[in-house]
């Protein structure tokens, strides 16, 4: 029945802060979106929109749903670490825990949404990573 996941929405009132974190910070572009009748944006991996962000005045009372995180696949483990502490974003990291040693990065957008990075456990950490394990 499913055959893969589609996207993620964000509904946000600050829609320009949360455009520039993921497309200048996380490198996503932002495409194509239909002319609905609210403002936001559509942005992309790989030609596919996968994170959709709705404009509103006031975030709405009660909030809908429970968003727990969002994971992407990553690459560029160093330089994604130093373009997060050049923004100022306070992250985690850690690395799972059995044969995958996945490394994993955690932080949360401008709207309180943790996103989680995922990167190849082959790939090297800086000396210091499990110092930085701290929580965000």
């Amino acid at each position: 029945m499913i055959t893969r996941m589609d996207h993620f929405t964000i509904v946000t009132d600050r829609l320009d802060v949360t455009r520039r974190f993921y497309t200048e910070l996380l490198e996503m572009e932002e495409g194509p979106r239909p002319p609905f009748s609210v403002p936001g944006c559509w942005l992309y991996i790989s030609q596919q929109p996968v994170l959709h962000v709705i404009s509103v005045k006031e975030m709405p009372e009660p909030r809908r749903g429970v968003l727990d995180h969002m994971a992407f696949r990553a690459e560029g483990l160093v330089r994604t670490l130093n373009r997060l502490v050049a923004a100022g974003v306070s992250y985690r990291i850690i690395r799972t825990p059995g044969e995958l040693r996945t490394w994993q990065v955690f932080f949360t957008d401008p709207n309180g949404v943790e996103v989680e990075l995922d990167f190849d456990p082959a790939k090297s950490a800086p000396d210091d990573w499990a110092l930085r394990r701290r929580p965000i």
